[in-house]
């Protein structure tokens, strides 16, 4: 439920529920009064006739009742009588005179033809002069006084008001209601207060709570998912940031201990060759090599450490570039079963001289065009195979390079037999700095970073490398580049 929805309940529901208390505190009041729910309109009644007028209607009735006693023929004039009626207009009253059965006087404030049956009948005991009467669905309450008149005949004088009873009633009982109406708003909103503490303050206190955790570098915490509206669409977003952020700072220590592990690599394997190349020169120095052959020898290792360290730099150099987008790739469209025959022309007579047997399998049947850097794929293939023969120890050594094809990909597959990959380390073989396993250890030679290169220039391609390896029985990397239908230019 969202908050815009919450808010609109919640005002809706205080405004509903005030409502309903003071019709039920109004009911409640009705049946105290009259004990009977269906006698609800006598409490009016007996209301009325207690205090059927207002204060100065009051004034005028007894106005008139005083001259009823004195000067009772007085009250045939109507002149008279129009003028205490129009007083009695003002205080929303009208004035009715009879004698015997006829009418005198009758206010136009009535308009009502049945006035004259609903009046009372004489008493001139007057044992209850205020009273009140329906004509209809119409209320009134009024104040009579019968007399005589000098001649014997009987008359009456009665001041009438239309009643709205529920007004009355509503006026009289509004300092109990407002009392009672302030009461219940003041509880409905310690409550709504209390649901939107626990449905939003609370959520967000612990959001804030979380962002001084991560201010201060913790972020070993998580946060608490109880609703599904905004606030806590926010915790999900902001769980959901702590948890990449875990990640993130997760990677940046294992890349820092990557880094310290690569120097330290590269400081041994920078250390040996200048070791040994120090060691040969202070040989020859002191006159070791005495002979040409000794001389010569010790030039020819000298060189060779020295063409060993500048490949380790020349590949550290690359992989930096590859790492930072630094290093631009030329495209052009080549065929690969071309490009894999020079290759292997190449490759052959290092291998032969290493005892590789070294076979090519095109299984392409026309031209296999794509789009590449002729010189990075190269430079992948050497890594590839150059990984591929420090870990063959058989006596029958073999490799295989494997060409196929569909609509869409193109697919190199260069296969050893050599000891293997355990399967705990394949996942890990192209990540950058790895060097956990033995098959990736520095004391094979290399720097470790030939199969990262090779990842990153097929990426670089839009394609894909992947190993599949079983101990013992040899390794195959598999890459995968897009296929061209036609020739195009880059």
């Amino acid at each position: 439920m969202s908050i815009r929805i919450k808010m609109l309940l919640s005002f809706t529901g205080m405004l509903v529920i005030s409502l309903l208390f003071i019709l039920l505190t109004a009911s409640l009041y009705t049946i105290a009064a009259t004990g009977d729910l269906q006698s609800f309109r006598d409490i009016y009644k007996v209301h009325y006739q207690i205090n059927p007028l207002t204060e100065q209607g009051e004034s005028i009735f007894q106005e008139m009742k005083f001259l009823a006693k004195n000067d009772p023929d007085d009250l045939q004039d109507k002149v008279l009588l129009r003028e205490y009626d129009m007083k009695l207009r003002a205080e929303k009253s009208g004035l009715y005179v009879r004698r015997e059965n006829s009418q005198i006087f009758e206010s136009l404030t009535f308009n009502q033809p049945e006035l004259k049956q609903a009046l009372p009948a004489y008493d001139l005991n007057n044992y209850q002069i205020r009273s009140t009467f329906n004509i209809g669905e119409r209320f009134y309450a009024y104040a009579k006084f019968d007399f005589q008149y000098s001649d014997g005949e009987r008359g009456s004088i009665f001041v009438i008001r239309e009643r709205s009873p529920f007004a009355e009633l509503t006026r009289k009982l509004l300092p109990v209601m407002s009392v009672l109406l302030i009461g219940v708003l003041i509880i409905a909103n310690l409550l709504l207060f209390r649901w939107i503490t626990r449905s939003f303050i609370k959520p967000l206190s612990q959001l804030r709570s979380s962002a001084e955790h991560i201010k201060n570098g913790n972020l070993s915490f998580k946060i608490q998912l109880n609703s599904n509206d905004e606030v806590g669409q926010l915790s999900e977003a902001f769980e959901s940031m702590r948890n990449q952020l875990q990640r993130s700072y997760a990677l940046r220590q294992q890349d820092e201990a990557n880094r310290k592990e690569l120097i330290s690599n590269i400081s041994h394997d920078l250390r040996t060759p200048i070791t040994n190349i120090k060691g040969y020169i202070e040989g020859i120095r002191d006159g070791v090599a005495n002979t040409p052959e000794k001389m010569e020898s010790y030039v020819n290792i000298i060189h060779s450490k020295a063409v060993s360290m500048d490949k380790l730099v020349d590949e550290l150099f690359l992989y930096s570039k590859l790492d930072l987008n630094q290093e631009p790739f030329l495209f052009e469209t080549v065929d690969i079963a071309d490009f894999l025959e020079d290759s292997i022309e190449e490759l052959r007579y290092d291998m032969e001289d290493k005892g590789v047997a070294l076979h090519w399998n095109n299984q392409v049947s026309g031209p296999a065009m794509a789009a590449l850097d002729a010189e990075k794929l190269k430079r992948t293939v050497v890594n590839v195979v150059d990984n591929a023969l420090k870990y063959m120890e058989n006596e029958h050594k073999r490799f295989e390079i494997t060409l196929q094809a569909d609509e869409k990909w193109i697919t190199m597959v260069f296969k050893d037999n050599g000891r293997g990959i355990p399967e705990e380390a394949l996942p890990y073989i192209f990540e950058r700095f790895y060097r956990a396993e033995q098959s990736r250890n520095s004391s094979t030679g290399g720097s470790g970073l030939g199969l990262a290169i090779a990842r990153q220039i097929i990426d670089g391609h839009g394609g894909l490398i992947w190993a599949e390896s079983r101990p013992n029985d040899g390794t195959s990397i598999y890459i995968k580049l897009k296929r061209l239908n036609e020739e195009r230019n880059y």
